[in-house]
């Protein structure tokens, strides 16, 4: 055996492989492995797959209908005291001084309790309006410094019902809330008469009908059926006639 030979170590003796070697594109294709070129490709992004992910989209916040949650109100109805007579006007009054002084957040509405009658006048029915409580208002207000200084501030207001100088006044309950919406401009069933200007004994001139221009007495007053006993002298005796409130006036 040549010396090269029995010098040489045994493990070099085996034969080391060549070193790998890329496939060719037509090997890649038919084993469908990709070229280092389309590696690259994926990892830039520019030519990956656009497809839907595998991983599960975040959820969604439910908004709703798009609509803000109500506020609370804190308006209440009170009772206010009035000078009677001047309902209307006074009601006037407040609504205009809530729009200068841009109090509309605290202040809903006025009412003024009224139910429809039907009365007699000049001999034929007529409906109007009667206030269920005259010199009182219902307001609907969120109670505080600036509303109640706006109501005291205006002609012809008391203050409000139930309340004094270190408390305040006592909301309406529901019950009478819905109560008095209920009754707003119901109509009373039946003639309602007025009362009339004058008493027994009083000394009255009939200015209507067939005793006009003559002159009595008042008897008695029959409010029931909105009629007045008048004593008038006819032929020299005296006769009770009855007429209505309208037909007599005082002398």
């Amino acid at each position: 055996m040549p010396d090269e030979l029995a010098t040489m170590d045994p493990q070099s003796s085996t034969a080391q492989p060549p070193p790998d070697e890329p496939p060719s594109p037509e090997e890649s294709k038919r084993s469908g492995a990709k070229s280092p070129e389309e590696h690259a490709d994926d990892s830039s992004g520019n030519s990956a797959d656009t497809g839907p992910p595998t991983s599960s989209p975040p959820p969604t916040v439910d908004e709703g209908d798009g609509e803000e949650p109500k506020v609370p109100s804190n308006k209440r109805w009170y009772v206010v005291k009035v000078q009677s007579g001047r309902e209307e006007s006074i009601k006037e009054a407040i609504e205009r001084r809530v729009k200068i002084e841009s109090l509309e957040e605290h202040f809903g509405q006025i009412i003024i309790p009224v139910e429809r009658v039907t009365e007699m006048r000049n001999g034929k029915r007529v409906v109007r309006e009667r206030k269920l409580y005259p010199g009182y208002l219902m307001v609907e207000v969120e109670y505080n410094d600036r509303i109640l200084y706006l109501f005291r501030e205006t002609a012809g207001v008391g203050d409000f019902v139930g309340g004094g100088v270190n408390h305040p006044p006592p909301p309406m309950s529901e019950r009478e809330v819905e109560r008095m919406l209920g009754r707003q401009g119901e109509h009373v069933p039946g003639i309602a008469h007025p009362k009339p200007k004058y008493d027994r004994g009083d000394r009255v001139k009939v200015k209507d009908g067939t005793f006009a221009g003559m002159e009595g007495e008042v008897k008695d007053l029959l409010e029931a059926k909105g009629l007045v006993r008048v004593e008038l002298t006819i032929f020299g005796r005296p006769v009770p006639v009855e007429l209505e409130y309208w037909q007599v006036e005082h002398i």
